[in-house]
């Protein structure tokens, strides 16, 4: 339950209350925190906020009506989460004819991390013509449902996906559960993982793929057992190379 009441406040109207200040023009404004959020020239932000005319034309077209309403008032370069360090991700403020603020993120979508391994496995896979596209409609297959304004888009010859920013979500601390309550959230999880997973192709291929037997289990159970020693260990590097000052870090409360 409290998941869920943090994830209802969770919003891009929140962000933008504690995220902008009034600017000269009678807007509103990115305010900088770095090194999480920054400006950008204004080249750039014209950039990004050009692009949204490409992203449109990727909605349904009962979303224009609203969209109609906001414009466009700053941009900034907000870095994202660890899954996707490296990659551009911009928070883009707009605002309605009463100062209503939306949010949203346009994000880098690369190719897929699987691509070079699929090549190695002699598994032929077809062109992508835009990586955004790729990423979304992969989104809105598994997905019961997406995001509202979930589209893609191209910034300078740079393929982006493009959403609201913060739109409700929520997340489980999952090293404050107990032993019970880690076995409950796995097998809800796996659950949804599933589900989502059967949207994207014959189920009855996947299952039978899945087999009757535990093979698939213990394959799977290896590759977290595995994956979560690398993790440790990268960790573990990390933190040696910051003590030793080869890299530069800053904390945050």
């Amino acid at each position: 339950e409290r998941v869920a009441a943090k994830a209802r406040s969770n919003t891009s109207g929140r962000f933008a209350a504690r995220s902008t200040e009034a600017a000269p023009d009678g807007g509103r404004r990115f305010v900088e925190a770095l090194p999480v959020l920054r400006r950008v020239p204004d080249a750039e932000a014209a950039a990004v906020a050009l692009s949204l005319e490409g992203w449109t034309a990727t909605l349904p077209e009962d979303r224009l009506p609203l969209l109609a309403r906001y414009a466009v008032h700053d941009v900034a370069f907000r870095v994202v989460g660890t899954g996707s360090v490296g990659t551009r991700s911009y928070v883009v403020l707009l605002l309605d004819h009463r100062g209503e603020p939306l949010v949203l993120q346009v994000k880098e979508a690369r190719p897929s991390a699987l691509l070079p391994h699929l090549a190695a496995a002699g598994t032929a896979t077809p062109p992508v013509e835009h990586e955004g596209r790729r990423v979304v409609l992969g989104q809105r297959h598994m997905q019961v449902v997406s995001d509202f304004l979930l589209g893609w888009t191209t910034v300078e010859g740079r393929h982006y996906q493009v959403r609201q920013f913060r739109n409700r979500k929520g997340s489980v601390d999952a090293t404050s559960l107990t032993a019970g309550q880690i076995d409950d959230y796995a097998r809800m999880t796996g659950a949804l993982l599933a589900r989502a997973h059967s949207h994207s192709a014959d189920p009855r291929m996947l299952a039978g793929y899945c087999g009757k037997n535990g093979e698939l289990d213990e394959a799977v159970a290896s590759f977290a057992v595995a994956y979560a020693d690398r993790t440790e260990a990268d960790h573990a590097d990390l933190v040696a190379a910051v003590r030793s000052g080869r890299i530069a870090a800053e904390t945050e409360d």
